[in-house]
C-alpha cells in the first residue's frame, strides 16, 4: 500500500496543526487537499504547506478519489454532519473531539460509520500523551489498587473572545474543555460514569450568561464501581495552559501533569521560578503526531482505532448529562444506550 491520501477540513488553529503534521511529520500519509469554508484561509494555509489543492467545502474534497481519509476538525457544531458525509463516500475518518454536541447526533454519526464500514477515530489525544499513557499502564498493573478519586484540572490561558460565544459553533465549555476530562475519567478508572452534579459561574464575565456559556465549572462524578471524582475547568486561567490529573487509589495514587513547561528551574536574585506552558499546542504537540501517525497506520494495518466512535459517544453522554444538570442545578444521571445498529 502507498501512502495514505488525506484532506483536512477546517484549517483553524487546530486543523493546521494537524495538516502541518500530516505534511511533514507522517512519513504514511500524503496531505492532497485542505478544505474550509473560510476559502482564502484554506488557500494560505495550502501554499504555506507548499501542495495543490485548496477547496471551500467537504462535498469537493469528497469527489477527489486520491482521498482516502479525512480529519475533520470544522467547529463543533459541524462535526457529526461531516462524520456522516465523509462516510457516506467511504472515506475512514479522524474526528475532533467532541464527536458532536448531543448524544442523538453522537449515535447517528457512529450509526452512519457502521452503515458504510469505515473507521472512525476520535481525537482525544491525552490517551497518546506519554505522561498518561505512563499512568494507564500503571493503573492496569494494579500499582494503585482500586480507584477511589478522580481528579482533574483543565484551565486554558486566554479568554476566548465574544465572537466565538456569539458565533455559537462551538459548545458550552463542558462540551469544548471539560470533554477531554471526561474520556480521561473513564480511560484511566476503568470504569464509566454514572452520575455528575455540575457547577458553573460567570462570575468575572456575567456576558457569557446571554450565550447559555460559562467561564469556570467543576463537576462531581460518582463512577458505576462507587469510586468518586471532581473535574474543574477554567476558560481563562491567565496564568498558563494547566492541565494535571490525579487517580487515588486503595494502594497509592498517581499524579499526571505539572505546571512546569519543561523541567529547569531558574533561579535570580529575585527568587526561583520556571517556565509554565501557555498553550494547549505546546502541552500536547508530540501527543497530536502520535494520535495522527497512529490513524495512518490503523488504516494500513486493518485494525480497530485506539479511540472508538464508541468513547466519541460515551464522552458526549457524559457532557450532556453535565449540560442538564448545569441548566436543572440538580445531580442528573449519565443516559448511555448502546450505539450499534
Amino acid at each position: 500500500m502507498g501512502k495514505l491520501g488525506i484532506g483536512v477540513v477546517g484549517v483553524g488553529e487546530m486543523g493546521r496543526r494537524h495538516a502541518e503534521n500530516i505534511r511533514r511529520l507522517v512519513p504514511g500519509a500524503e496531505l492532497i487537499a485542505i478544505a474550509d469554508v473560510n476559502h482564502q484561509r484554506a488557500r494560505q494555509a495550502a501554499c504555506e504547506l507548499e501542495i495543490e489543492h485548496a477547496l471551500p467545502s467537504l462535498d469537493a474534497m469528497l469527489e477527489r478519489k486520491d482521498i482516502h481519509a479525512i480529519l475533520i476538525a470544522t467547529p463543533d457544531k459541524f462535526h457529526a454532519s461531516a462524520v456522516i458525509t465523509a462516510a457516506a463516500a467511504g472515506k475512514d475518518i479522524l474526528c475532533e473531539k467532541p464527536l458532536a454536541l448531543n448524544v442523538q447526533d453522537a449515535n447517528e454519526a457512529v450509526r452512519a460509520v457502521e452503515r458504510a464500514r469505515v473507521r472512525l477515530q476520535v481525537g482525544f489525544m491525552r490517551r497518546y500523551d506519554s505522561a498518561h499513557i505512563a499512568a494507564k499502564k500503571q493503573i492496569e498493573a494494579g500499582e494503585i489498587g482500586e480507584p477511589v478519586i478522580f481528579k482533574s484540572i483543565g484551565r486554558d490561558k486566554d479568554a476566548p473572545p465574544i465572537e466565538a460565544y456569539k458565533s455559537q459553533l462551538n459548545g458550552m465549555l463542558l462540551f469544548t474543555n471539560t470533554i477531554h476530562d471526561f474520556d480521561s475519567a473513564r480511560w484511566l478508572t476503568n470504569d464509566e460514569v454514572a452520575e455528575v452534579h455540575t457547577f458553573t459561574t460567570v462570575a468575572v464575565r456575567p456576558e457569557l450568561e446571554q450565550y447559555d456559556d460559562v467561564v469556570a465549572s467543576t463537576v462531581n462524578l460518582r463512577f458505576q464501581r462507587g469510586a468518586i471524582g471532581n473535574i474543574e475547568s477554567y476558560a481563562q486561567g491567565v496564568y498558563g495552559y494547566d492541565v494535571r490529573t490525579e487517580i487515588v487509589g486503595s494502594k497509592g495514587a498517581i499524579l499526571i501533569g505539572s505546571l512546569r513547561q519543561h523541567s529547569a528551574t531558574f533561579l535570580k536574585s529575585e527568587g526561583g521560578a520556571f517556565a509554565i506552558g501557555d498553550h494547549f499546542l505546546t502541552k500536547f504537540g508530540d501527543a497530536y503526531l502520535a494520535e495522527v501517525r497512529d490513524f495512518v497506520d490503523m488504516v494500513a494495518s486493518d485494525r480497530e482505532p485506539l479511540v472508538t466512535g464508541d468513547d466519541g459517544v460515551r464522552a458526549v453522554e457524559i457532557a450532556a448529562a453535565a449540560q442538564r444538570s448545569y441548566l436543572e442545578k440538580v445531580a442528573c444521571s449519565v443516559e448511555t444506550a448502546s450505539v450499534a445498529g
